[in-house]
Protein backbone atom coordinates (compact mmCIF):
# COMPACT_ATOMS: atom_id res chain seq x y z
CA UNK A 1 0.00 0.00 0.00
CA UNK A 2 1.40 3.52 -0.66
CA UNK A 3 0.99 5.84 1.93
CA UNK A 4 1.00 9.01 2.22
CA UNK A 5 1.73 11.29 5.41
CA UNK A 6 1.02 15.21 5.63
CA UNK A 7 2.25 16.18 8.88
CA UNK A 8 1.18 19.91 9.56
CA UNK A 9 3.53 19.95 13.32
CA UNK A 10 6.39 22.59 12.51
CA UNK A 11 8.11 21.14 15.16
CA UNK A 12 10.69 18.55 13.52
CA UNK A 13 11.39 16.74 16.73
CA UNK A 14 8.15 17.58 18.74
CA UNK A 15 5.53 14.88 19.79
CA UNK A 16 3.32 14.90 16.59
CA UNK A 17 6.64 14.19 14.63
CA UNK A 18 7.88 11.09 17.25
CA UNK A 19 3.86 9.72 16.77
CA UNK A 20 4.50 9.80 12.94
CA UNK A 21 7.63 8.49 13.14
CA UNK A 22 7.14 5.08 14.99
CA UNK A 23 3.94 4.94 12.68
CA UNK A 24 6.32 5.13 9.20
CA UNK A 25 8.75 2.18 11.24
CA UNK A 26 6.27 -0.06 11.89
CA UNK A 27 4.56 0.85 8.23
CA UNK A 28 7.68 0.37 6.55
CA UNK A 29 8.35 -3.43 8.56
CA UNK A 30 4.83 -4.14 7.38
CA UNK A 31 5.72 -3.81 3.56
CA UNK A 32 4.04 -0.26 2.60
CA UNK A 33 5.57 2.37 0.67
CA UNK A 34 5.83 5.33 3.13
CA UNK A 35 5.71 9.12 1.66
CA UNK A 36 6.10 11.54 4.86
CA UNK A 37 5.95 15.65 4.12
CA UNK A 38 6.46 17.94 6.90
CA UNK A 39 4.00 20.33 5.41
CA UNK A 40 4.80 22.99 7.98
CA UNK A 41 7.97 23.57 6.19
CA UNK A 42 6.93 23.92 2.91
CA UNK A 43 5.57 27.26 1.46
CA UNK A 44 1.85 26.27 0.66
CA UNK A 45 -0.56 29.30 0.76
CA UNK A 46 -4.25 29.04 1.58
CA UNK A 47 -6.48 28.53 -1.17
CA UNK A 48 -8.12 32.01 -2.39
CA UNK A 49 -11.41 30.77 -3.52
CA UNK A 50 -11.03 31.69 -7.22
CA UNK A 51 -12.42 28.69 -9.06
CA UNK A 52 -9.63 28.85 -11.47
CA UNK A 53 -8.94 25.20 -11.03
CA UNK A 54 -12.60 24.36 -11.38
CA UNK A 55 -13.27 26.87 -14.18
CA UNK A 56 -10.36 27.02 -16.21
CA UNK A 57 -7.17 25.42 -14.79
CA UNK A 58 -8.85 21.70 -15.26
CA UNK A 59 -7.75 20.57 -11.79
CA UNK A 60 -4.83 22.68 -11.57
CA UNK A 61 -4.45 25.07 -9.31
CA UNK A 62 -3.45 28.85 -10.25
CA UNK A 63 -0.77 29.30 -7.47
CA UNK A 64 2.38 27.60 -7.74
CA UNK A 65 4.36 27.08 -4.76
CA UNK A 66 5.20 23.78 -2.99
CA UNK A 67 1.75 22.19 -3.16
CA UNK A 68 2.18 21.42 -7.11
CA UNK A 69 5.20 18.65 -5.56
CA UNK A 70 1.98 17.01 -2.99
CA UNK A 71 -0.46 16.96 -5.43
CA UNK A 72 1.06 13.66 -7.29
CA UNK A 73 1.87 12.15 -4.42
CA UNK A 74 -2.00 12.80 -3.33
CA UNK A 75 -3.07 11.21 -6.23
CA UNK A 76 -1.43 7.94 -6.07
CA UNK A 77 -1.56 7.24 -2.38
CA UNK A 78 -3.53 4.65 -1.11
CA UNK A 79 -3.92 5.69 2.43
CA UNK A 80 -3.04 9.36 3.52
CA UNK A 81 -2.86 9.91 7.08
CA UNK A 82 -3.09 13.56 8.47
CA UNK A 83 -0.66 14.18 11.31
CA UNK A 84 -0.51 17.77 13.60
CA UNK A 85 -0.43 18.79 17.09
CA UNK A 86 -3.67 20.84 18.45
CA UNK A 87 -3.43 24.63 18.17
CA UNK A 88 -6.23 26.00 19.60
CA UNK A 89 -8.75 23.33 19.18
CA UNK A 90 -7.87 22.45 15.97
CA UNK A 91 -5.18 21.04 13.52
CA UNK A 92 -2.25 23.28 12.43
CA UNK A 93 -3.12 25.96 9.78
CA UNK A 94 -0.37 24.59 7.70
CA UNK A 95 -2.01 21.17 7.25
CA UNK A 96 -5.15 23.21 7.14
CA UNK A 97 -4.14 25.41 3.96
CA UNK A 98 -2.92 21.74 2.25
CA UNK A 99 -6.78 20.00 3.41
CA UNK A 100 -8.21 23.62 1.68
CA UNK A 101 -6.25 23.18 -1.30
CA UNK A 102 -7.27 19.49 -2.57
CA UNK A 103 -10.39 21.44 -3.84
CA UNK A 104 -8.63 21.97 -6.97
CA UNK A 105 -8.26 18.27 -7.42
CA UNK A 106 -11.42 17.10 -5.99
CA UNK A 107 -11.78 13.87 -4.42
CA UNK A 108 -8.46 12.10 -4.99
CA UNK A 109 -9.96 8.40 -6.43
CA UNK A 110 -7.11 6.55 -5.30
CA UNK A 111 -7.49 7.12 -1.57
CA UNK A 112 -9.47 4.09 0.56
CA UNK A 113 -8.31 4.87 4.09
CA UNK A 114 -7.05 8.07 5.84
CA UNK A 115 -6.23 8.13 9.58
CA UNK A 116 -5.24 11.17 12.04
CA UNK A 117 -2.37 11.40 14.19
CA UNK A 118 -2.79 14.34 16.82
CA UNK A 119 -0.67 15.40 19.90
CA UNK A 120 -1.60 17.94 22.50
CA UNK A 121 -1.07 19.30 25.99
CA UNK A 122 -4.14 18.83 26.81
CA UNK A 123 -6.72 15.63 26.76
CA UNK A 124 -9.49 18.07 25.88
CA UNK A 125 -9.22 19.67 22.68
CA UNK A 126 -9.78 17.45 20.06
CA UNK A 127 -13.65 17.56 19.47
CA UNK A 128 -13.49 20.24 16.79
CA UNK A 129 -10.49 18.44 14.89
CA UNK A 130 -11.98 15.57 15.22
CA UNK A 131 -15.28 16.69 13.58
CA UNK A 132 -13.75 18.32 10.83
CA UNK A 133 -11.80 15.43 9.72
CA UNK A 134 -14.51 12.98 9.66
CA UNK A 135 -16.73 15.67 7.74
CA UNK A 136 -14.11 17.52 5.44
CA UNK A 137 -12.58 13.83 4.87
CA UNK A 138 -14.35 10.80 5.79
CA UNK A 139 -17.64 11.80 4.97
CA UNK A 140 -16.86 13.53 1.80
CA UNK A 141 -14.04 11.72 0.37
CA UNK A 142 -16.36 9.00 0.83
CA UNK A 143 -12.65 6.68 2.45
CA UNK A 144 -12.58 4.68 5.62
CA UNK A 145 -11.34 5.95 8.96
CA UNK A 146 -8.81 3.30 9.96
CA UNK A 147 -7.86 5.17 13.20
CA UNK A 148 -7.77 8.24 15.49
CA UNK A 149 -4.81 8.79 17.57
CA UNK A 150 -4.28 11.39 19.89
CA UNK A 151 -1.34 11.76 22.79
CA UNK A 152 -0.84 15.00 25.11
CA UNK A 153 0.54 15.39 28.45
CA UNK A 154 2.70 12.43 29.56
CA UNK A 155 1.58 10.51 26.59
CA UNK A 156 3.86 12.67 24.28
CA UNK A 157 6.93 10.67 23.54
CA UNK A 158 6.01 7.74 25.68
CA UNK A 159 6.94 4.48 24.73
CA UNK A 160 2.90 3.17 25.02
CA UNK A 161 2.13 5.63 22.40
CA UNK A 162 4.94 4.39 19.70
CA UNK A 163 4.11 0.73 20.41
CA UNK A 164 0.62 2.35 19.42
CA UNK A 165 1.01 3.63 16.47
CA UNK A 166 3.70 1.40 15.41
CA UNK A 167 1.28 -1.73 15.91
CA UNK A 168 -1.57 0.10 14.03
CA UNK A 169 0.46 0.51 11.20
CA UNK A 170 1.76 -3.16 10.83
CA UNK A 171 -1.91 -3.93 10.48
CA UNK A 172 -3.21 -0.88 8.17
Amino acid sequence: MKILILNGSPHIHGATSDMVDAFIEGAKEAGHSVVNINVAHKNIKGCMGCEYCREKGDGVCIQKDDMQSIYPEILVADMIVFASPIYYFTLSAQLQAVIHRTYSIDIPKNVKKTALIMSSGSAYVYGPAIAQYYQSIVEYWGVENAGIFTANSDQNFSQQKREELYNFAKMV
